[in-house]
């Protein structure tokens, strides 16, 4: 048998560590193999790079939105000092005629221009989604309008297009059509709008073409082999399988609608409208509050848009629940 000779006074090394430190839950170190925190420098480091965005968020963002929710329970022109009137803009905007036919136009336009924009871009998303010659221009072809459909020379060139006696006027006098220009028309122009949003469909068509690449081609075989139709397929395997990015556009295109503003404008010359046929929401918000001088009733204005986008946000991820369709696990 071997001794181990020590020393006297000497302590012999504890078992499970090495001599004069232990490690673990009772010992004075972290445990073995414990990822580092971070110390000050590295914190400081981080924030010192998250400090434009956090200073942009503050003064650009979170500040005007604070200073607005003030100024909506205000009266305030723009140059003298803001004067509490509580309740008042919201009360004057319900009694106006006006706000009311910018509800009216908006609703409209959200109910008829998103759906119609969302089918041509999932009707050419399923023409790009097969094998074709050319098909990487094409994509990028159908794409380019969502570019520069809300630059404001493209409206511009929209008016122009749909003005008396221009090319969408002389296109239907050869049918036989005697309309007019669409823009003078208060019953016309809201039309020429809805097509100036529809034009725009590459975005969401890039979304559903993702969504589409992600359906397995079995589920076709199989669907074919059992004597199902294209119109069968579409609506038993094509939507329930992109119904998530589906959803997501609808979000999307929805809230967008909601904030037209460029487009309505300039098509209208400035003027939202014969009539107020193009009255958007954000035009007669635009018009209170910076050419009327009325800033207070325009913040009022804009909260309670601000609320109206979040209900119509809650119903629709509240209503996900009954089509929308995700993986086992997803939510």
């Amino acid at each position: 048998m071997t001794h181990i000779q020590t020393s006297p006074g000497a302590r012999a090394p504890e078992a499970g560590g090495p001599v004069g430190k232990r490690n673990g839950p009772g010992g004075s170190g972290p445990p073995a193999g414990a990822p580092k925190r971070p110390g000050g420098r590295e914190n400081l480091t981080g924030y010192l790079f998250m400090s434009p965005w956090i200073a942009g968020f503050l003064f650009l963002v979170a500040g005007p939105m604070v200073f607005s929710l003030y100024l909506s329970f205000t009266e305030y022109n723009l140059f003298d000092a803001p004067r509490w009137v509580g309740l008042q803009n919201f009360t004057d905007m319900f009694a106006d005629p006006r706000w009311r036919q910018s509800v009216e136009v908006t609703s409209w336009y959200v109910l008829i221009g998103t759906p119609v924009k969302l089918a041509a871009a999932l009707a050419v998303a399923m023409l790009l989604a097969q094998k074709r010659w050319g098909q990487s221009f094409y994509r990028a072809a159908f794409y380019a309008p969502s570019l520069i459909g809300a630059s404001v020379s493209a409206a511009i060139v929209w008016r122009a297009l749909f003005s008396d006696d221009a090319l969408v006027d002389r296109t239907q006098k050869v049918f036989g059509i005697e309309v007019g220009g669409w823009i003078g028309d208060p019953e016309m122009i809201i039309y020429a709008l809805v097509a100036l949003t529809v034009w725009q469909f590459g975005a969401p068509m890039v979304i559903f073409l993702a969504g589409l690449k992600q359906v397995p081609r079995e589920l076709y075989e199989a669907a074919e082999v059992d004597g199902a139709g294209r119109w069968r397929r579409f609506f038993h395997i094509t939507l329930p399988m992109i119904s998530p990015v589906l959803f997501f556009n609808v979000l999307l295109e929805t809230i967008h609608s909601f904030q037209v503003f460029g487009s309505a404008y300039i098509v209208s010359n400035a003027t939202c409208g014969p009539a107020d046929a193009t009255l958007v929401y954000t035009c007669y918000l635009y018009e209170q509050g910076f050419v009327n001088s009325r800033m207070g009733f325009a913040s009022a204005m804009g909260w309670l848009l601000l609320v109206a986008v979040g209900l119509v946000t809650a119903v629709l991820f509240w209503s996900q629940k009954r089509w929308v369709h995700y993986e086992e696990g997803g939510r």
